[in-house]
């Protein structure tokens, strides 16, 4: 049961310490803010190389061994998960203990709940993300009580594109391609975040997320004297702090465990392999095709090449698509993770959605097989 708004939400803190954060401590907050803020750059932008060189100049491993590739995509993998998820967790709950995020929400609902999947879809579109990427941005609009369809159409929309996986698809497979597997990827998004919405997936979060819904602080309090202060800096860091160690405890462990499995996919089971086993066109190649990809663990940018090779071999259009979008949009890695957000219900109602959606796509394509490729 929430609480009435007579006091700051923090917990621990009473109103009547609450009127002014000192000046010096907000200089100090700031400095280390911008200070954190540099080297989470710089961690982040190392990541990479930094992976590369543990694994084979370290660890002297053979850049065509199977485990360096693994061992390599684990710690990059790993490593810029738990980054984000800090980051963007303790950014949301902060903006959270800072706006009023009611009017955020209603901004977003209602009558205007088809406007909140138009932007669910863009945003995602130009967050350069894969799908476990995307669950530190998905979990923290979730609690800051974003609704569930708009958050959803994000995290579909995000790791199908982004403007690298625009540029490559357009240098190899055409501009009038390009403009058809963005318009179909946006549409996925926004229909998934309306059908998520319509059968009230909110419903099924995990409870710890519920709780973090109902305690998303307002921007103000009402001090001693009956007044509506707002948060200062000092609560709003506290808030948003207390929310990232929280969320962190619980889901840093499935990363790495998540993360391993896709790092084991990723070194020991090559796309080509199951994608070359699908058949020639077959009505069922294509259902057959999603299953096969969602296990897989790929960004967007990495499958385009694959993309480009199966067509080539001779791999209908519509399984090649129905393929490479599942191995994107979804991974094992991503529903560990995100079973601690969901509940199984939810999480087979978006698997489910994937599937079925990414099978007409893939159905869709096929039949427009010979008009799509003459448009090249």
């Amino acid at each position: 049961m929430r609480k009435e708004n007579t006091g700051c939400c923090c917990a621990g803190v009473k109103p009547a310490v609450q009127e002014k954060s000192p000046r010096g401590w907000n200089i100090k907050y700031l400095a280390a803010i911008l200070a954190l803020g540099v080297l989470w750059l710089l961690a982040y932008s190392g990541i990479l190389p930094a992976s590369h060189w543990l694994v084979f100049g370290l660890l002297g491993m053979a850049p065509e061994s199977h485990w360096a590739a693994s061992l390599e995509f684990f710690i990059y993998d790993t490593v810029k998960i738990l980054l984000l998820l800090a980051a963007l967790i303790y950014a949301i709950a902060w903006i959270r203990a800072s706006l009023n995020v009611e009017r955020v929400r209603d901004c977003l609902a209602g009558k205007r709940r088809g406007f909140g999947y138009l932007l669910g879809v863009l945003f995602g579109a130009i967050t350069p993300f894969c799908s476990c990427s995307s669950i530190p941005l998905f979990l923290g609009f979730t609690t800051a009580r974003i609704p569930i369809g708009v958050t959803m159409s994000f995290l579909i929309t995000s790791p199908l594109i982004n403007e690298i996986a625009v540029v490559l698809l357009w240098g190899l497979l055409g501009w009038k391609f390009t403009l058809l597997y963005v318009t179909v990827g946006l549409l996925a998004g926004a229909i998934g975040g309306l059908v998520m919405d319509s059968i009230r997936a909110e419903r099924w979060l995990q409870p710890f997320i519920k709780e973090a819904m109902n305690a998303t602080p307002v921007h103000t309090y009402v001090n001693e004297m009956g007044r509506a202060r707002k948060l200062t800096v000092r609560q709003r860091h506290v808030f948003a702090y207390g929310e990232m160690v929280s969320i962190f405890k619980r889901v840093w462990k499935w990363v790495v465990l998540g993360v391993g499995i896709g790092a084991a996919l990723h070194g020991f089971v090559p796309e080509n392999w199951f994608a070359q086993r699908l058949g020639a066109g077959q009505w069922w190649s294509v259902p057959v095709a999603v299953l096969v990809g969602i296990p897989l663990y790929s960004n967007v940018t990495g499958i385009v090449p694959v993309m480009e090779s199966l067509l080539v071999k001779g791999l209908p259009l519509g399984t090649t698509m129905a393929f490479c979008m599942s191995a994107v949009a979804a991974s094992i890695p991503e529903v560990m993770l995100l079973r601690q957000i969901m509940t199984i219900r939810l999480q087979a109602a978006f698997i489910g959605y994937l599937w079925i959606m990414f099978t007409l796509i893939g159905w869709l394509f096929n039949i427009l097989d010979p008009c799509i490729m003459t448009m090249k």
